[in-house]
């Protein structure tokens, strides 16, 4: 079993650096098979995430897993998170305090996204984002072959549990696609997430009505053992490892949700 409390040397993950819209990121690749985006939650790719980015690579998808910010393969500390968190919020390329509005971040994965799928084939493209990225697994939608998007405890806009990090325009545009298309967006969170409250989840659900599927976990399913106390990361660091847990549940759902619609 990985330690997962360790550096994660990503050694099982190609590294490849790719310049799109005139901007180059390093992106960790692996598997075969239709492409699914993998975007890290705070403070970067931990072991956590790296764990999931495998679960889906086995589950037969290509992941392309950014590089957003952080330190690649380091578990997550507190002090590493703060100063982490701190030089994300203070970015232009995240507005995270920035509601109707989206991160400029989106546009460079929607562009990641579209030569994934024109790299790795399938119907389309799935997407996860998970706490500070949540959000912008639905913006992606704007590209076309993204037809999987799931938002794990979107965290955007700080400070304001009922907002939507995303702008107005687009996200009438992404609901007019989701009716012609006959698209949905998975979502999940715990019931008592100080950072991803009911609100954020209410407002989304408002604005897209029965296209938006949300899942809500009882703060009992998680993880008693993580560092984070506050019930957050359900596909990551709250996740317990274990046939029937609600998070296995959850992740499981997940890779079934990417299976049906790229498949």
């Amino acid at each position: 079993m990985t330690n997962l409390n360790t550096m994660d040397p990503l050694d099982d993950f190609a590294r490849r650096r790719i310049s799109l819209l005139d901007q180059e990121r390093l992106v960790y690749i692996a598997g075969s098979g239709p492409a699914v985006v993998v975007m890290t939650e705070m403070p970067g790719i931990s072991p956590h995430v790296a764990r999931f980015a495998r679960w889906v690579r086995d589950a037969g998808f290509t992941v392309y897993m950014p590089h957003l910010f952080g330190k690649d393969g380091a578990p997550p500390g507190a002090l590493y998170a703060v100063t982490t968190i701190a030089k994300a919020c203070i970015s232009r390329e995240f507005r995270a305090f920035a509601a109707n509005a989206s991160s400029p971040i989106t546009q460079w994965l929607r562009a990641l996204a579209a030569q994934a799928h024109q790299e790795s084939g399938g119907k389309g493209v799935g997407a996860i984002g998970m706490c500070f990225t949540g959000n912008f697994a639905l913006s992606m939608m704007l590209e076309p072959s993204v037809l999987a998007p799931v938002l794990a405890q979107p965290s955007l806009p700080l400070g304001q549990s009922g907002g939507m990090h995303i702008a107005p325009d687009e996200l009438a545009a992404i609901k007019a696609r989701m009716v012609t298309e006959d698209l949905t967006v998975r979502a999940y969170r715990f019931e008592g997430d100080s950072f991803c409250k009911a609100e954020r989840f209410a407002a989304y659900a408002d604005a897209l009505g029965d296209r938006f599927e949300a899942r809500v976990l009882a703060d009992s399913a998680a993880n008693p053992k993580a560092m984070m106390k506050n019930p957050h990361s359900v596909v990551t660091i709250h996740l317990i490892d274990e046939a029937g847990q609600p998070t296995v549940q959850a992740r499981d759902e997940i890779l079934e949700f990417f299976r049906m619609r790229l498949n």
